[in-house]
């Protein structure tokens, strides 16, 4: 008997999802554990995986198109059911009737569109849309900066994989057209910001906005936060890094150093290594860390697993891959989930100190800032050194105040003797 597949939930509470591309054609059969589709959240890029195998006989949902959690994107069958009527099939399953009669169609002929239909408890049935050229794939921030300047998708090239438009793509296209000579986007919502006479202009929120706000605002408000502040010299970790790096394609950042001592802290202090549940407090075997990464339309945090367990050239390679793709719009949701702990830097900015906000269901945070130059008293004598301040903010529930200190403890130790974390 035919049934519906719909979009999942791709992300703990999400409300909807782009359908990114179809991975087979209609009538193709797949098995389970197959992709049959790619979906796209405002941060990671989702594989879709077939439960059972079947196949499809009517796409409820073309390529690009947003579609709302639980709702229709498709029609599917078992491998040797014979489904005359596929139209009917989806009007029998209580999908809306007024929509045009199926076709099938090669995907890589699929026009994108990323319009949202009229607001209604079902999704047309639809047809994929072919049009003259190639089926157009965009990142999310490649769409938001195409719509932003009023340049048409269909007139950038992509250099991404299967001819993917990336960020970069926009950006060369931005160069290219003349001002007021830019092709108006076909099948993109402007972003009209609204002019006041009263000296200012509204931009609307975008989705990874406003998911930015009530998470930090659910943070804020459910987690009792405290906080706790050191610092560390780093003369001898700097100087480790330059012989580190002498020769070498692959660079060590000092944020990799941070990162291998959060987690030999986190070793040594296991308590730390935990998450607050309703129910219990969950203890972690290996140290997986978050690293926040700021692009053009908002922060992310991807979750680098078993950090005590990587190399540091191992470590420098895959915060840059992360640092990539986050640009690109290219993380996966899986990559975004889990870890007890994040750490957030600014140093490259500048800022010598500040305090960041936990990211939920997680128990900590690391601020770290900027290295300076500052005189320190040893033995007795003041000299000059490099220093670094950082913050710690921790969830007080699971954690109390002793345990953290003994983590930032064994952390500064760490950061002022980094062969200890090189081993």
């Amino acid at each position: 008997m035919p049934e519906l597949l719909r979009m999942p939930e791709v992300a703990t509470g999400s409300t909807s999802a782009v359908l990114s591309a179809w991975q087979v054609e209609v009538d193709q059969q797949y098995s389970a554990g197959e992709l049959v589709a790619v979906l796209e959240t405002d941060k990671a890029v989702v594989d879709m995986e077939a439960e059972v195998d079947g196949r499809i006989v009517l796409l409820l949902a073309t390529a690009g198109q947003e579609v709302a959690t639980g709702e229709p994107i498709a029609v599917t069958a078992a491998v040797d059911e014979l489904v005359s009527d596929p139209q009917a099939a989806a009007e029998e399953l209580g999908v809306g009737k007024s929509a045009p009669e199926p076709a099938v169609v090669e995907p890589d002929r699929s026009h994108e569109s990323d319009s949202v239909p009229a607001a209604a408890p079902q999704f047309s049935v639809q047809a994929a849309v072919s049009v003259p050229g190639h089926r157009i794939f965009a990142s999310p921030i490649a769409r938001r900066l195409a719509r932003e300047a009023n340049i048409a998708l269909e007139s950038i090239v992509g250099t991404g994989p299967n001819g993917r438009i990336r960020r970069r793509d926009v950006q060369a296209a931005q160069t290219q057209f003349a001002a007021g000579d830019r092709p108006a986007p076909s099948d993109e919502r402007p972003a009209a910001p609204t002019s006041a006479s009263g000296g200012y202009r509204e931009v609307p929120h975008t989705r990874l906005r406003k998911a930015i706000a009530a998470r930090l605002t659910e943070s804020k408000t459910s987690i009792p936060h405290f906080y706790l502040r050191g610092t560390a010299v780093v003369d001898d970790l700097l100087d480790m890094r330059r012989q580190m790096n002498d020769g070498e394609q692959t660079r060590v950042s000092v944020n990799d150093f941070i990162l291998k001592a959060v987690a030999f802290a986190h070793t040594k202090v296991p308590e730390m290594n935990v998450v607050w549940t309703p129910e219990a407090t969950r203890h972690f075997e290996t140290v997986d860390i978050a690293v926040a990464i700021a692009t053009e339309s908002g922060l992310v945090t991807p979750v680098l697993r078993d950090v005590g367990g990587m190399s540091l050239g191992r470590l420098a390679e895959a915060t840059k891959d992360f640092a990539q793709r986050a640009a690109d719009g290219g993380l996966r949701q899986n990559e975004l989930e889990g870890g007890s702990t994040s750490v957030s830097n600014l140093g490259m900015f500048g800022t010598e100190g500040f305090d960041a906000i936990i990211n939920p269901p997680q128990s900590s945070i690391l601020a770290v800032g900027a290295a300076r130059q500052t005189a320190v008293v040893r033995d007795g004598a003041i000299t000059a050194a490099t220093t670094l301040q950082v913050s710690l903010s921790v969830d007080h529930r699971p954690i109390d105040g002793a345990t953290a200190a003994r983590w930032m403890q064994v952390f500064i130790e760490a950061l002022e003797n980094p062969a200890r974390i090189v081993r």
